[in-house]
């Protein structure tokens, strides 16, 4: 808008507002003269009137026929332009409006103020008729002021709902009562003046009251006038549906009744209500031959409820309302456009029955009951809240007043004709009067009701809502504390029959399924009462009758799952509601229910009997069963622990006097309970405070001992129930299940906080990283921290007592692993059993080299390292076995030494053992060639160069060298034996890697290889062969002499003995190449070699050989001076 625009409209706005100022303070003037100064007229004894006096009497005459004039000039407001009623969309905080909209808003003064001075003339004319002689003399019409003021005010009323219909034209059913019936604020303003001007006059008889006047108006909406008659003003603008518009705009103008004369909101204002007209349009809308739609009917009643929030309760509206929805129940009262929202609404379990209809008695969000509700649901809101009201103000309960008119449309073949949807509705009322009147009466008559149908009558699905019902009806009883022994029983036995069929019925798929639809409904039903029921003291123990007894053994997968979280959420409500109440009678309790307690704690154990009783057996009968259980089954378990725990006295009879002892060794010290069983029955209890008590008090010390004995067997046994076929190894994670390794790991995490384990994990100094490990590397620190542990130990009494406890950790150990060498696998059950076992011997070798601990020791290796298939030789092992043993032996080849050293008594079985299973194995891990011997790959050569005494390094050392020279290094006459190389490679890596030479190397091997060098000529031999001889010669030097240094002096002078007559010129190349190494020691041999030279010469009996003499002289010639001078002495003797 450009400026100049701007600047017009601006003056157009001014122009305009003065004209309309102008006009109301003429009015306004009128009002206030004749409020101040117009008195009725007084007539002097003579007749005679002073000519003001006598204009004075005829003003309130020409007063009203002017009125008549301008409401006459001014006509309907429904009649303005369109562009002029269009100004009702402006926004009144603009500053600057159009002529039209001051010209719309002066006609709204024009009709108020005509009214404000007719009714201040009425007064102060003492409520005389003032007549328009002037008006009634031309043209013989009557008019009065009081004829006026109705006349305007119906014109008034009329006016502003042709208005509201124009609205009301663009307001869908769901949003009515958030849509307002004014199109501004000015008109809801002028409602409300009317409303207090007509209440006002109603009062004082002069006039009928504001609902009179909107009735008369309403009605002749509803009717179409003849094309002879002249249509009214309110009838220029058609209603489609007048019933909906009439509910409509009675309910919004019945919240503007709520305002005081001043403005305010007043809430507690006293209403007059217009009850009979909305009884009439209630009638309408249930009326058959109306016809109205859902979607019209809700909107209906929504109003009806809005309206029983404003006005004193009217019953006849519930009346009406039961006659209509009594021979409807069957009907779902949905509304299409509304999609899943408009369906009906089948309630899935009792307590979501029961919460829909308890939202009908409280206070609700009313607008938004179109798309949560529908009608009937509504109708219900209407009659409990009749029902509370009335109850509330005292007198006769209005249930007694119209309950005969609800019973009565119940009989026989009413209840027969009802469906689901039906019966859902019937529950729906008398749950809704069951929570808001007399309770027992009303659920004795429905029980009487529901016996009229016939069990072949109904259908499955009838059949779980009428157990849904019942459950309602119970939730209602414990929330109003009502004992419910007479319903419960009703409904148990009924349970009982069904579980019996659910056993019996074995192939019938269909029959089964329609069962357990009873069935888990029952279930549902009774959990949502234990969980409602607030001391557990109302008789609840009724519904865990012997019916699941016989249940439980029928059910499968998802069935038993149900069952089993039930039960679960039972045994904790009970233990929880004991323990508060138990709490109450510690505590004391003056208070007048002193008594609950004691009756409560009779119920628990009534309940704790029937929950022992029922379902115990059969879980005690699935701890072993041929697949692994559910994870539910241990925590059912755990439940029934803590609950002996707790109430011990109901316990069975086969698990007294001590029942937490027995259900601990049933479900977590047994080892033929499933592994993924014990670990998650384990992780409920072990931090049990109030059980590690129990414990104590009984002077039961092996509680700690036996729970980590069934973490070693847990973690051993994981991979229990894999295949034993699988080639491809994998991740612990994908292999065994992943809930399975998160419950391990959580039970390592809860095994750790033991005081036990945690005092050996602190005295061996273990850090808390190890917690966040995965449970097979947990159980490995703690095997360290174990031998860690007793090797600080000083006093025999302690090592006695950590022997004992260590043992009692371990249990059966090799029984644990069993299957897995009893079916070859799986490869990671193989490669678990040897690692972690394997562990045990190297570091609990101290332990285990007691007298206590020898005997598992023996069967360690009779099982794992010497089994009968090992033995035989010419039998091929499983490679997946070999696996196993070659990653985890040289565990046991450390361990196995150290407990060589430190045995007294079985010192030399415990070298002999040692030395088999380094006979057993060397050669099965032996290649065939050097070419593929990787460094460390043989288990012996890590065994041998691992950080290990030096004691457990040379009783190891000395025993492997002494099977390899006297079953690998053995020749067959001058035949090398088989895979020499490779057996010469093994040595020459332990020399290197162990970067020494010791005493029985030289005693064993070395013979073995100058033995070597002199009768096999192959290359591979004599490179290798000649790398040991290096070594061992320039070790023994860089010793500078000693033990090693004369033994390796012996063994030469031995070698050369016996080698030089027949093999002179090998034997003088070795030396010569020792020579090069360690000129003195082949020095000393010199007398050895020439004494030998001699025996050779002496033998062969042909005198001096010149050849070898020759081939003596270059290896003399290496040795410097001592050699210089025997080749002189040689050479005297020739000459």
């Amino acid at each position: 808008m450009s400026s100049s625009d701007f600047g017009q409209a601006a003056n157009l706005h001014s122009e305009a507002e003065s004209i309309r100022h102008q006009c109301i303070e003429f009015l306004h003037y009128v009002k206030v003269f004749i409020f101040r100064y117009l008195e009725p007229s007084k007539v002097e004894n003579d007749g005679m009137l002073h000519p003001y006096e006598e204009l004075e009497a005829q003003l309130p005459s020409l007063l009203v026929e002017e009125l008549h004039g301008l409401t006459m000039h001014i006509g309907h407001l429904c009649e303005l332009p369109s562009s002029v009623l269009a100004a009702f969309t402006i926004q009144h905080q603009a500053k600057v409006f159009p002529p039209s909209w001051h010209l719309l808003h002066l006609h709204l003064d024009i009709n108020w103020l005509v009214l404000e001075i007719l009714h201040v003339l009425g007064e102060k004319m003492m409520r005389q008729v003032v007549y328009a002689n002037h008006f009634i003399n031309l043209t013989g019409e009557n008019l009065t002021s009081i004829s006026l003021f109705e006349t305007h005010c119906g014109n008034l009323v009329s006016d502003l709902i042709s208005l509201s219909i124009n609205k009301y034209i663009k307001v869908r059913p769901s949003e009515a009562l958030t849509s307002h019936h004014y199109p501004c604020m000015c008109i809801k303003e002028l409602w409300i003046l009317l409303i207090q001007l007509l209440d006002h006059r109603n009062k004082g008889s002069h006039t009928e009251c504001f609902w009179n006047l909107v009735n008369k108006t309403l009605k002749n909406i509803f009717q179409r006038p003849s094309s002879s008659e002249r249509m009214s003003s309110s009838e220029t603008t058609q209603c489609k549906d007048p019933l909906s518009f009439s509910w409509w705009i009675i309910t919004h103008l019945a919240s503007l009744c709520q305002f005081d004369r001043n403005g305010n909101l007043d809430e507690k204002k006293q209403k007059e209500s217009n009850w009979k007209f909305v009884e009439e349009l209630l009638k309408k809308s249930t009326d058959a031959q109306t016809g109205v739609l859902e979607e019209h009917l809700r909107m209906h009643l929504q109003c009806c409820l809005t309206l029983c929030s404003f006005w004193d309760l009217n019953l006849s509206i519930v009346t009406i309302l039961w006659d209509y929805y009594s021979k409807n129940l069957n009907s779902c009262f949905t509304v299409p456009w509304l999609g899943l929202k408009g369906l009906a609404n089948i309630s899935k379990t009792s307590l979501s029955m029961l919460e829909l209809v308890k939202s009908c008695c409280c206070e609700q969000q009313i607008p938004a009951l179109y798309k949560s509700s529908n009608s009937y649901f509504i109708f219900l809101s209407i009659l409990a809240r009749m029902m509370k009201e009335e109850a509330e103000n005292g007198g006769v309960h209005p249930w007694k007043q119209i309950k005969g008119r609800i019973y009565s449309k119940f009989h026989r073949r009413r209840m027969q004709e009802l469906t689901e949807v039906g019966l859902q509705n019937f529950f729906n009322l008398f749950l809704m009067l069951a929570i808001v009147a007399e309770t027992e009466d009303i659920v004795s008559r429905v029980l009487d009701l529901l016996d009229f149908l016939t069990p072949s009558s109904i259908t499955v699905s009838q059949r779980a809502l009428i157990w849904r019902g019942h459950f309602a009806f119970l939730l209602i009883y414990v929330e109003k504390n009502m004992d419910i022994s007479v319903l419960a029983e009703k409904l148990s036995n009924a349970f009982r029959e069904k579980a019996k069929e659910f056993l019996v019925t074995k192939n019938d798929y269909t029959q089964k399924q329609n069962l357990w639809t009873l069935l888990s409904t029952y279930i549902d039903g009774v959990q949502e009462v234990f969980e409602t029921s607030c001391y557990l003291s109302l008789s609840e123990e009724k519904l865990l009758n012997d019916g699941f007894s016989m249940l439980l053994p029928a059910c499968r997968g998802a069935e038993l799952s149900m069952v089993l979280n039930f039960l679960q959420v039972v045994l904790a409500r009970l233990r929880s509601v004991h323990k508060r109440v138990s709490q109450g009678l510690q505590l004391g309790n003056t208070a007048p229910d002193a008594q609950l307690p004691l009756v409560a704690k009779e119920h628990h154990l009534a309940v704790a009997s029937a929950l022992w009783r029922n379902f115990f057996p059969y879980l005690k009968s699935q701890r072993m069963s041929q697949t692994p259980p559910s994870p539910q089954l241990a925590d059912t378990a755990a439940g029934f622990t803590l609950l002996a725990l707790d109430i011990p006295s109901k316990a069975l009879s086969d698990l007294q006097p001590q029942p937490i002892l027995s259900m601990m060794q049933l479900f977590g010290w047994d080892d033929m309970v499933w592994p993924q069983l014990v670990s998650r029955y384990l992780s409920h209890l072990i931090q049990n405070s109030a059980l590690c008590e129990a414990f104590s008090s009984m002077g039961y010390t092996s509680y700690e001992a036996l729970t980590v004995r069934s973490w070693f067997r847990c973690i051993l046994q994981m991979f229990i129930d894999q295949p034993t076929g699988m080639l491809a190894k994998t991740d612990a994670e994908r292999t065994v299940g992943k809930a399975y390794m998160e419950q391990l790991t959580e039970m390592t995490r809860l095994i750790f906080k033991l005081s036990e384990v945690e005092n050996i994990l602190s005295k061996a100094h273990v850090e808390e990283s190890v917690f966040k490990q995965d449970p097979k590397n947990a159980l490995v620190q703690f095997i360290k921290a174990v031998g860690r542990t007793y090797s600080g130990l000083q006093t025999l009494p302690e090592k006695s007592a950590m022997v004992a406890k260590t043992l009692e950790y371990l249990g059966d150990v090799l029984k644990y692993v069993k299957p897995y060498l009893k079916a070859k696998g799986p490869p990671e059950g193989l490669q678990l059993t040897y690692w972690i076992i394997g562990c045990l011997v190297k570091f609990w070798a101290p332990i285990l080299a007691t007298s206590k601990a020898q005997q598992l020791l023996f069967r360690i290796v009779d099982c794992l390292l010497l089994p009968h298939s090992v033995l035989q030789q010419d039998k091929e092992l499983p490679v997946a076995l070999l696996s196993a043993i070659q990653e985890s032996l040289p565990l046991y080849l450390q361990g196995l030494s150290f407990i060589c050293c430190q045995s007294q008594t079985q010192g030399a079985y415990l070298n002999q053992l040692l030395g088999s299973i380094i006979q057993q194995y060397f050669g099965r891990f032996l290649p065939s060639s050097p070419t593929v011997l990787g460094a460390g790959q043989h288990p012996m050569v890590t065994a041998l160069c691992s950080s290990i005494t030096a004691s457990q390094m040379l009783r190891l050392r000395k025993t492997t060298l002494h099977v390899i020279n006297e079953n690998y290094m053995q020749f067959k006459g001058n035949a090398p034996p088989p895979r020499l190389a490779s057996v010469l490679a093994f040595i020459l890596e332990v020399l290197q890697r162990t970067q020494s030479t010791e005493l029985c190397d030289i005693n064993l091997v070395l013979p073995a290889v100058l033995k070597c060098l002199v009768l096999v000529n192959e290359l591979q031999v004599k490179k290798i062969s000649t790398d040991i001889v290096q070594y061992m010669v320039e070790d023994c030097q860089a010793g500078s002499g000693g033990e090693c240094a004369t033994q390796l002096t012996s063994v030469f002078r031995q070698f050369i003995q016996e080698y030089t007559a027949v093999y002179d010129h090998r034997v003088f190349s070795i030396l010569e190449t020792v020579a090069v190494l360690d000129q003195t020691l082949v020095t000393s041999l010199i007398p050895t070699i020439t004494q030998s030279l001699k025996d050779s010469e002496h033998k062969q009996g042909l005198g001096r050989n010149a050849a070898q003499r020759e081939a003596y002289k270059r290896l003399l010639s290496y040795l410097a001076e001592a050699g210089q001078n025997e080749i002189q002495k040689l050479e005297n003797e020739t000459g």
